[in-house]
């Protein structure tokens, strides 16, 4: 019979990639998040995991593992909290902002359903400033955004810079008017971008706006202009611009706020995983 502690470390294993981040992020040992892997090797006799000094990634066996290990800790979750003294119940209305859905939002929900199954999560995806109104309006319990460097509001996950990203940086040499790629008014990665350009006196225009990461991507990928976001969240086929070819950027705070009043309970449950999942992933 497989054990299911095993189970839960190759998942977190595959989500972070990583066995230094998974062994953090389950309050275990590194040694003991190692001995769990090869255990669950052994029990099945096959190897799971690809592992050299930089990179994990998982063996065709292990890809075969990885939905039916999800589905086993899905089913003891949800049998847990059935029939557990101290299970969540209710609703719980999450805003996230557009950038974090499209890098670690997943892993999030996954865990939040897997542990809670009798809370009803609902989930608006927006511009930061729209879902600060929306919560103001009593429209949402937890928000995860960004705000400008320096703002108090909220509880600070973890600060990093904006950059200039584009397809092909030589597009800067192709006119004298830099084309910019950037969410509606109001995002704070379009202001930061306009008021950078502002105080360097370089002229610029809008030649995409979405309200969608894809896409931005999709036009910054099809070279039409400069895209910014935080480092962490550097889409594919795009390159970083060299810091002396446009003016710096400011920092960026990703943070979460309960809204006054929202149940306790179910606000530091999500908030205690999004905490544990949110931090940017790094390697061994």
């Amino acid at each position: 019979m497989l054990n299911l502690t095993h189970l839960n470390s190759f998942v977190m294993l595959e989500q972070t990639g990583s066995f230094t981040l998974a062994a953090e992020r389950l309050g275990i040992g590194q040694s003991t998040m190692t001995q769990h892997i090869q255990r669950l090797e052994k029990a099945l006799g096959r190897q799971l995991v690809f592992r050299d000094t930089h990179h994990v990634r998982l063996t065709g066996e292990g890809e075969a593992l990885l939905g039916h290990a999800r589905s086993m800790l899905d089913l003891n979750g949800r049998v847990t909290s059935l029939f557990g003294d101290n299970r969540l119940r209710g609703r719980l209305r999450l805003g996230v902002s557009e950038d974090v859905v499209a890098n670690r939002l997943t892993a999030i929900l996954e865990d939040f359903i897997r542990l809670h199954p009798l809370v009803d999560l609902e989930l608006t995806v927006a511009l930061s400033a729209v879902l600060y109104q929306m919560q103001e309006a009593g429209d949402l319990d937890l928000v995860l955004a960004k705000r400008h460097a320096g703002e108090t509001q909220g509880r600070l996950l973890y600060r990093e810079p904006l950059v200039w990203l584009a397809r092909d940086p030589d597009l800067l040499s192709r006119g004298d008017v830099l084309p910019l790629i950037a969410f509606p008014a109001p995002s704070i990665t379009r202001r930061a971008a306009q008021e950078a350009l502002d105080r360097a006196k370089i002229p610029w225009r809008i030649v995409c706006t979405c309200g969608s990461l894809s896409g931005l991507t999709a036009a910054a990928r099809a070279g039409m202009g400069v895209l910014v976001q935080p480092r962490s969240m550097i889409p594919s086929g795009l390159r970083e611009i060299a810091a002396d070819r446009l003016p710096q950027l400011e920092d960026v705070e990703f943070m979460l706020i309960p809204r006054r009043g929202a149940d306790a309970a179910l606000t530091e449950a999500l908030s205690d995983l999004i905490v544990a999942r949110i931090l940017p992933h790094g390697a061994d």
